[in-house]
């Protein structure tokens, strides 16, 4: 049973030294296990490596509350199965990977920002919200930093961070879809038992035990969504589809179903397995879900979407 995390206030990446001195390199911000298989999995949001160079006004635990905790720990069989598996390490109340670049709230900066925004009414709830590309705002509405942010810091993080994770998981998909003639790509979430005043455009909604997003249909055959939904049913859980969440970037930007590329945003209700107060694994709850999700991947990797 993987061990609970320790809130530690001190728990950034700081470099250690060498033992000339000098700083070590920074360790990779994004880690991926190829596959075998049609099927890809990535977790863009379970990261808990803290840069040092977020500087942000808030402690530590309060900034964990965004993580989608232990979500790389439920899937950990996964990749022994033959399934890629992308990684993001880094958190994403510092970049979040399942936002376009140009979704970026430009009041945090310190100067213009030099390339496009995003113009998309639905887009900028979100931004306005503070969640975009870089968090401005925790789930309960508090700032983030007591600074203005860099130009050149946030270009930093994009490529640091978003660009490495995005072509990560974009090659394994073409490495899936060249291998098979197709591919399934799971988009790994979890979500508080009732969101937040700022986490969703929902505000106070007592979530399901999961919920479904393939953005109506249009990132992944309504068939094969079905058939998720469907077999976490059987399993004696609630399932929500597509409402409230559709899926964001990491499903809109590699879902193409009429190319048989189908991505879906699967989103976990933490209270099956953890205590959402302490970040605690709680073990009956960890090893049921675990197991059920086992069943799942195992139900997707004999799924051909062609068929479906």
């Amino acid at each position: 049973m993987p061990a609970a995390p320790r809130l530690n206030p001190r728990r950034y990446l700081h470099p250690e030294p060498g033992a000339a001195g000098a700083a070590q390199p920074a360790p990779s911000m994004v880690s991926s296990v190829p596959g075998r298989t049609p099927l890809v999995l990535d977790s863009p949001h379970s990261g808990t490596v803290y840069p040092e160079d977020f500087r942000a006004a808030l402690p530590l635990p309060e900034l964990r509350r965004a993580e989608d905790t232990h979500v790389e720990k439920l899937y950990a069989f996964a990749p022994a199965l033959g399934v890629g598996w992308v990684e993001a390490h880094f958190p994403r109340i510092y970049l979040d990977a399942n936002r376009d670049v140009t979704e970026l709230d430009a009041s945090l900066l310190d100067g213009p920002w030099p390339d496009a925004l995003a113009t998309d009414p639905a887009v900028l709830q979100k931004v306005r919200l503070g969640k975009g590309l870089v968090w401005k705002l925790t789930d309960d509405g508090r700032p983030i930093y007591d600074r203005p942010l860099s130009v050149a810091e946030v270009r930093a993080r994009i490529e640091r961070c978003w660009r490495p994770y995005h072509a990560a998981v974009a090659a394994e998909i073409d490495a899936a879809h060249a291998r098979h003639g197709y591919s399934l790509h799971l988009n790994c979430h979890s979500m508080p038992a009732v969101s937040a005043s700022h986490a969703t455009l929902h505000p106070g909604l007592v979530h399901a035990d999961f919920v479904v997003g393939d953005r109506d249909g249009s990132t992944a055959s309504p068939a094969l969504s079905q058939r998720i939904v469907a077999f976490l049913r059987e399993r004696g859980y609630t399932v929500d589809y597509n409402h409230p969440y559709k899926g964001v970037e990491l499903v809109r930007r590699y879902g193409r179903p009429a190319e048989q590329r189908h991505s879906i945003q699967l989103e976990i209700n933490r209270r099956l397995y953890m205590d959402e107060q302490t970040l605690a694994i709680e073990p009956a709850g960890f090893e049921r879900l675990q197991g059920d999700l086992r069943a799942l991947v195992q139900l997707l990797l004999v799924t051909d979407p062609r068929g479906a």
